[in-house]
């Protein structure tokens, strides 16, 4: 029996993990001693603050940044093989939404390996769920560019797709001039 890939949501910013995540994420955590990480440190702090009693010298954290290396990253599901569950923890809210852990997901389900996504705090959906406009027509667009000047284009860009295909922010746009 193959073991599972949990994608393991994380809070955002200094929430205490147990005020806004269901008992189910905590009794995940205590069951799984692999994981791959975007950062080892505030993983590590998150598993301890989630399920204090967890033995840390027993996680085995597999690191997925910027400069993990691809050939590396292709055996991180190995021990699922073995039925062994494997946890995906993102730096802040879900894994593999606008994060490199969509590569992790992508590996799973091309191994067959069952993929269990976690309820826990989105930015993205927060926002959305706070904004009080209509979610029936949205778009994700990731991240905007650091540079200022590219970021200024990109932002033209997409107001111009939202204009045209009538997404949210131009449903915003419309509502502010009324």
């Amino acid at each position: 029996m193959l073991g599972k890939l949990y994608l393991i949501p994380t809070t955002l910013g200094e929430t205490e993990p147990l005020e806004v995540m269901p008992l189910s994420v905590k009794k995940v955590v205590e069951q799984i001693d692999y994981y791959i990480v975007e950062n080892e440190k505030s993983a590590r702090r998150f598993i301890k603050k989630i399920s204090p009693k967890k033995s840390q010298p027993s996680l085995h954290l597999m690191l997925l940044d910027k400069y993990a290396e691809e050939i590396e990253t292709l055996r991180y599901l190995d021990v699922c093989k073995e039925g062994v569950h494997v946890g995906l923890l993102s730096e802040a809210g879900v894994p593999a939404v606008a994060d490199p852990g969509a590569t992790i997901v992508k590996m799973a389900h091309q191994k067959n390996i069952q993929v269990v996504p976690l309820v826990g705090p989105s930015s993205i959906l927060m926002a959305m769920m706070s904004s009080g406009m209509n979610g029936q027509n949205f778009a994700f667009n990731g991240y905007l560019p650091i540079d200022k000047a590219e970021r200024k284009k990109a932002i033209k860009e997409l107001e111009k797709i939202s204009f045209d295909k009538k997404t949210i922010s131009n449903f915003y746009r419309n509502s502010l001039q009324k």
